[in-house]
């Protein structure tokens, strides 16, 4: 029987997409198997803030950031912890990844027409010392168009590949097993699933309609992670991060169920790595959700106060946008699984932004005239305050006492004392009449704003919390977000697959999320951000240049 296809893609995302467009751009035939229709091509990616990792940039240049290659793998290897056996790959995709985005990552998308906002954002900003967790500098670089913005460039390729006959999709086709002949993997099974019109995001019909078969000298496995399957998330709840939370929300699609990375080990794949994984604390619910369990991340400047359930504030440098696993690991071990903000006008105001593109109509829309309007306007960006005004985990009061009886109201449970959280803010407001202070919050606000991105758009002018003159105050509840799977299939700088023998399974590849990013967890324990997107784009690359080269 003659192969369909030189190689077979199993997945629509960013890692797929950019697989399948370099196997078709190396003159080799290539299917994309996507179980969900046409309308969510892109997969996670369309979703995203669009951010990405790079090193050294012109960006970085222009704003005065001093980055290199050696302070970039420092940051990381300091975050990803790299302790086990297993991380022998993983290591190794880390370098890699790392020279690439120090390197050709951003010429490389630039010949495609990929653009990047001006202003370099910082995330995870650690605290520790030098060698711990964090970026030591700006190095979040948000595409100008956010996910769809970072999608377009490899949907056009693979459109122009579709057209010359190298490229085909089938949407609506459910991978069900791989197929192996002689010990290597040649093909997909599955089922089709009934046309079904829902918008992008939206829960899909998974009626059958009929049965495929396909064949190819390859198999590319970039079906996504785990985040839209609570029960799987809790499954491999890893005990350093204390009880899996009794209730989250989803900070993806319900599709993103791990269905695939399943069938895959099942056929002998390697799967390594899988307690590692990647949640936000600052989860909001959607308002106006598309998914079910649709929450929302806030991306925090650094001024808020945080507090726990009981209302302690969290210990430094526990600071919002410092350290995401850490402050998850102290979170779960209150008993409690959510947390609060509080914060004024002044500081949702400058410091709010939302993650997503659809929270994001200027950048994704590539306005500028929208976009200069954040720094303008007297009030929060439009979906911010549209958050403030119908979110439900949202409280909006003149003084603190009745902003405390409705933060205890919304959580139900009365934990709160107004005393407490009274001494807690009237403390920390004392240290804003000096610029010299002990507060190490306070501080590192002082320190954001000698960086210009910041002061300039992401970081308000340290005022009292309680100075009527920026309130009104705000309380927001925040939520435990699924969203990333840090774990993922073992495998080579070319993408091919270990088998549980610890040998390579002939004929069989993973990308991005599925492989953990590259090697089955390039990020080790914990992500400096705007590394997800970039470990599709390189492991995707990888894959694709792989499996074109092996099938001759």
């Amino acid at each position: 029987m003659a192969d369909d296809a030189d190689v077979i893609v199993v997945g629509g995302g960013l890692a797929g997409l950019v697989a399948a467009c370099e196997v078709a751009d190396a003159g080799k035939r290539v299917i994309v198997v996507d179980q969900e229709g046409e309308q969510s091509l892109g997969g996670q990616a369309f979703w995203s803030f669009g951010g990405l990792f790079l090193v050294d940039s012109p960006e970085q240049r222009r704003l005065g950031i001093k980055d290199s290659f050696d302070l970039a793998l420092q940051d990381w290897m300091g975050s990803a912890g790299f302790d086990r056996e297993e991380d022998l790959w993983p290591r190794r995709w880390a370098e890699a990844y790392v020279a690439f985005a120090a390197g050709e990552k951003r010429a490389w998308l630039r010949a495609m027409g990929h653009r990047i906002f001006p202003v370099v954002g910082w995330a995870e900003r650690g605290g520790y010392d030098a060698m711990g967790h964090g970026n030591s500098v700006p190095r979040f670089h948000v595409t100008w168009g956010t996910g769809p913005g970072i999608v377009e460039p490899f949907e056009r390729r693979a459109r122009e590949a579709q057209n010359s006959g190298r490229l085909t999709f089938k949407f609506r086709h459910r991978v069900d097993a791989l197929t192996m002949t002689g010990g290597a993997v040649d093909g997909v099974t599955g089922a089709v699933l009934a046309s079904d019109p829902v918008e992008r995001g939206q829960s899909s019909s998974r009626k059958v309609t009929g049965d495929f078969r396909l064949r190819a000298q390859a198999v590319i496995v970039a079906s996504g992670g785990i985040g839209g399957n609570h029960d799987l998330v809790r499954r491999n709840w890893p005990a350093r991060l204390g009880q899996a939370p009794k209730s989250m929300i989803s900070g993806v699609p319900e599709h993103v169920d791990g269905r695939m990375i399943g069938i895959t080990e099942a056929a002998g794949a390697r799967l390594i790595n899988r307690d590692r994984m990647w949640h936000y604390v600052e989860g909001i619910r959607n308002w106006s959700p598309i998914w079910p369990r649709h929450g929302i991340r806030i991306l925090p400047g650094p001024s808020s106060m945080w507090f726990d359930a009981l209302g302690k504030r969290l210990p430094s440098p526990l600071f919002p946008g410092s350290d995401t696993l850490g402050q998850l690991h102290y979170i779960m071990a209150t008993g409690y699984d959510y947390s609060w903000f509080v914060l004024t006008q002044s500081i949702i105001k400058k410091e709010f932004a939302l993650s997503g593109s659809e929270q994001n109509p200027d950048l994704t829309g590539k306005s500028w005239l929208m976009t200069a309007r954040r720094a303008t306007n007297k009030g929060a960006p439009a979906p911010v305050e549209a958050f403030k005004s119908k979110g439900a985990d949202f409280v909006v009061r003149d003084n603190l006492e009745d902003l405390v009886g409705a933060m205890n109201a919304l959580a139900g449970d009365n934990l709160l004392k107004l005393d407490h959280l009274k001494a807690q803010i009237e403390a920390r407001d004392r240290e804003i009449a000096n610029a010299y202070v002990k507060d190490a919050q306070v501080m590192n606000i002082h320190n954001a704003r000698r960086y210009i991105g910041d002061r300039l758009i992401r970081t308000a002018k340290p005022h009292r919390i309680l100075d009527p003159a920026h309130g009104p105050l705000i309380a927001v509840k925040l939520n435990i977000l699924t969203r990333k799977t840090l774990g993922g299939f073992e495998t080579d700088l070319d993408s091919r697959v270990f088998g549980g023998d610890g040998k390579i399974m002939p004929g069989l590849y993973a990308a991005g999320e599925a492989a953990g990013f590259g090697g089955g967890g390039m990020h080790g324990y914990r992500s400096l951000e705007g590394t997800f997107l970039g470990g599709c784009l390189f492991s995707g690359r990888n894959a694709g240049r792989a499996a074109a080269k092996a099938a001759g």
